[in-house]
């Protein structure tokens, strides 16, 4: 068993998910962590006597070897690291949601001092792709920033929802760092620079990212799920009913291989194999973990795995001795696997009295009707699955359905259904009736969102009178656009907007994209080019037309930009195309957004305007204090009792007036968002280097304030006319 070589308790609060340590010297490890009131506490106990001194930094008066940092608002992130590298020692770097800080703790001064408006929710510090110096890479609302040591903006694009984690590592093994982006739209991106080059769904919020070795990192998601993926494969993952906090990669057992260090809200550290998410080491703090980071604490050259609590309780632990190699389990690790062996051969044992079971009643019945008791079926016995589109009743919404079939007289007496983002929970059981058993049933499912999943099933076949039942295992795979059905050309209006683009690919290939995406009927037959086919979506009844004429020329209608750009990074990626530009336009779509363009100007103006108002108001508010202590100072009680008077009312329209400002701030960000997010599907509708393109001229456009220039960016992926 581990044990911790130093605890602390710091009489300080940790705010979670804000802890880092840092050499803020170049020597000596330091841990800056977020508390309470828009405070960052930065413990230093190797050289107690030590004080900083700075108008941003106070002593604690609870600890000698704590000094309190003033950020004077709430701290949404915190990291620490190289910023600067001819400084020699690491910088300590705070987001706020209006503000990121690069401070210098060694010489108490700020390196910069930056706003965001789009907030910063994540951040990380280290080298991006081929951009040499070091960046702080912030993440906001849908939005991704990173500022060199100067604060100078070398790296911007956007990304699919606000961002909630993120990470360095080298995803494609080619020796240079990608950008690992969790959003709130479940989904995991890798930005190679500005450019995504992969994307894995989650089936919630990304909370954590760490990387591990290699292609190789671990995640968590805010339903207790923590998993490690190697690229786009995720090797395994647990899922506990407590959330994980923070989760860090370190050698625990000395084997040479990271293991992911998990910190959970209930207080609990564990430390999982990386290769198949076995507990070799566990912990139990009195309160929620805060942090887990790792530094040479005790400063005697061995980096310690250091563990933070909210409460401020803080411990290290060494990695295990040579002696201990791949050997870390405690007693009560030891105990549950006594426990889970128990409970494997209780299994056992009632398997085998199944066994016995049915050996007795074959001796003493018949044989037809033993073999439909003990479940017995006939050795042919095939399971069939077939998905189609169901277009719904009066009483049941249009669906996609799974028919499972057995191919003789046997029945289906229940089926399970594991599937990501599907079904809550990630699985379903359907049970029918005992009048209503057959050997078919019909499973209608509803995927909210346009991915494909793997349905994975267990079918129990038997008899009517069976008591046991043999099961079938299988996996069928639901094409990407399940929830939108086959019509006839002209059954619905045409869309009004499109995609257009060109690719060298035969029609026969178009066909059999068509065919692995979509549900199409059997008897479907599709000619040679030219041709369209027409879908109408089961969610909201909205149309979709592909046409494909002979030189390659491919046109979609829709009015769903968000399905556009789903439609054409499928195609992008089955016909392997590396770089797509294309023509588009959705009008419906750019009125909306030309709207909230025109709100997100008031906004600004607003903002200003308030800001000037309280810049005035406070400049009145410290004439008011004079005039009022000089009549003190007279005895002139009426001048005094009247300008405190007006004082008072001034205050209450400061208060009034900063209600108004923060309600502005709120409906800003919210259109700020939907600006971003726009770019990131006008973007979504290329593919390699024309996305990147969009993106910036995206950008330029609105640094510049052209509106115009923004649309005809978004429709044909260029400024110039």
């Amino acid at each position: 068993m581990l044990l911790p070589v130093f605890t602390l308790k710091l009489r300080h609060k940790i705010n979670p998910r804000m802890v880092a340590v840092g050499r803020y010297d170049g020597t000596h490890p330091c841990l800056a962590a977020a508390t309470q009131a828009g405070k960052v506490f930065i413990h230093n106990p190797h050289t107690r006597s030590q004080h900083f001194r700075a108008p941003r930094v106070l002593q604690s008066p609870l600890e000698s070897d704590v000094s309190l940092l003033n950020i004077n608002q709430a701290v949404s992130c915190l990291t620490a690291g190289v910023l600067n590298p001819e400084l020699g020692y690491d910088t300590l770097l705070v987001g706020t949601q209006t503000n990121l800080l690069a401070y210098d703790v060694y010489n108490n001064s700020d390196l910069f001092y930056r706003e965001v408006a789009d907030g910063a929710n994540a951040v990380v510090l280290g080298t991006l792709g081929d951009i040499s110096s070091p960046l702080a890479i912030i993440g906001g609302n849908c939005v991704l920033q990173g500022f060199d040591r100067e604060g100078n903006d070398l790296f911007w694009t956007v990304t699919g929802d606000n961002v909630h984690s993120l990470a360095l590592c080298d995803f494609d093994s080619d020796g240079k760092k990608e950008l690992l982006v969790g959003s709130e739209d479940f989904d995991i991106r890798v930005f190679k620079e500005d450019e995504i080059v992969a994307e894995m769904t989650e089936t919630e919020i990304i909370t954590s990212l760490c990387p591990m070795y290699g292609s190789r990192f671990g995640y968590a998601l805010s339903n207790g799920t923590v998993g490690v993926y190697d690229k786009t494969a995720r090797y395994w993952r647990i899922k506990s009913k407590n959330h994980a906090v923070s989760i860090h990669a370190f050698d625990l057992d000395a084997d040479g291989v990271c293991e992911l260090i998990t910190g959970w809200s209930n207080g609990k550290v564990d430390a999982r194999s990386d290769r198949t998410g076995e507990v070799i080491f566990k912990d139990n703090f009195s309160a929620a973990i805060a942090g887990v980071v790792e530094g040479d604490y005790c400063g005697d050259g061995c980096v310690q795995l250091i563990c933070c609590s909210v409460d401020g309780e803080i411990r290290g632990y060494l990695p295990g001795l040579d002696e201990m190699r791949g050997n870390l389990v405690d007693t009560s690790v030891e105990q549950d696997l006594i426990r889970e062996l128990s409970q494997k051969k209780q299994n056992l044992l009632l398997e085998l009295r199944n066994y016995e079971d049915n050996a007795k009643v074959e001796v003493s019945s018949p044989p037809s009707e033993a073999d439909g008791q003990r479940g017995v079926i006939p050795a042919n016995t095939k399971l069939h699955t077939a998905l189609s589109v169901n277009l719904g009743s009066e009483t049941q919404a249009a669906h996609a359905e799974l028919c499972i079939s057995t191919s003789n007289d046997t029945i289906i007496r229940a089926v399970l259904i594991f599937a990501e983002g599907i079904f809550l929970g990630e699985s379903h059981v359907v049970h029918p009736s005992p009048h209503s058993l057959s050997s078919s049933i019909r499973i209608p499912i509803t995927p909210p969102k346009d991915v494909p999943v793997d349905l994975h099933l267990k079918t129990f076949v038997g008899y009517r009178s069976s008591t046991q039942f043999h099961v079938f295992e299988l996996t069928r795979q639901l094409p990407r656009f399940s929830m939108y059905a086959l019509t006839s050309p002209g059954s619905a209006g045409q869309p009004l907007g499109y995609v257009n683009f060109t690719i060298a690919e035969r029609a026969q290939r178009v066909v059999i994209w068509l065919n692995q995406n979509f549900l199409l009927p059997e008897d479907t037959s599709i000619q040679h080019a030219p041709f369209q086919v027409c879908f109408t979506s089961l969610r909201n009844g909205s149309p979709l037309s592909i046409k494909i004429k002979p030189s390659g020329e491919i046109t979609v209608n829709t009015d769903d930009i968000d399905l556009a750009g789903d439609i054409i990074q499928s195609m992008a990626s089955f016909f392997a195309v590396e770089d797509l530009q294309v023509e588009a336009d959705f009008p419906a779509y750019f009125e909306e957004l030309r709207k909230v363009l025109v709100k997100v100007d008031e906004y600004h103006s607003v903002h200003q305007k308030l800001s000037a108002d309280m810049a005035d108001n406070s400049n009145l508010i410290r004439s008011l204090l004079v005039r009022a202590e000089d009549a003190r100072l007279m005895k002139d009680m009426k001048a005094m009792k009247n300008r405190y008077m007006e004082l008072y009312d001034l205050n209450k329209d400061l208060l009034n007036g900063y209600k108004i400002r923060c309600n502005n701030h709120t409906e800003l960000l919210g259109n700020l968002k939907a600006v971003n997010q726009a770019i990131q599907r006008a973007g979504r509708l290329r593919v390699g280097k024309p996305k990147s393109q969009v993106i910036a001229a995206c950008r330029d456009a609105i640094r510049s304030n052209s509106i115009s220039t923004l649309f005809r960016v978004m429709r044909v992926g260029t400024a110039s006319s």
